[in-house]
């Protein structure tokens, strides 16, 4: 089973987790509702997951183009 963690924005790959056992409070899975977790957090057949966040490209981006929230994507 692998963690992976993908940028909600631009869709790069920021990292993987390769573990066996993973507790969903280590990971702070715990802190979202429902709908952040639907939006946020998929499950892959194989037992996968995928984590969807937001790069530091992005996240530097949105705070300085606060405008950016406007759009589904930037690119940068």
């Amino acid at each position: 089973m692998a963690i992976h963690y993908h940028c909600r924005h631009c869709g790069i790959q920021m990292g993987t987790l390769d573990q066996n056992i993973v507790e969903a409070e280590r990971l702070g899975l715990h802190t979202l509702n429902e709908e952040e977790r639907q939006e946020m957090v998929s499950y892959e057949s194989n037992g996968d997951i995928n984590i969807k966040s937001i790069c530091e490209d992005c996240q530097e981006s949105y705070l300085r183009n606060p405008d950016n929230y406007q759009n589904d994507f930037i690119i940068h």
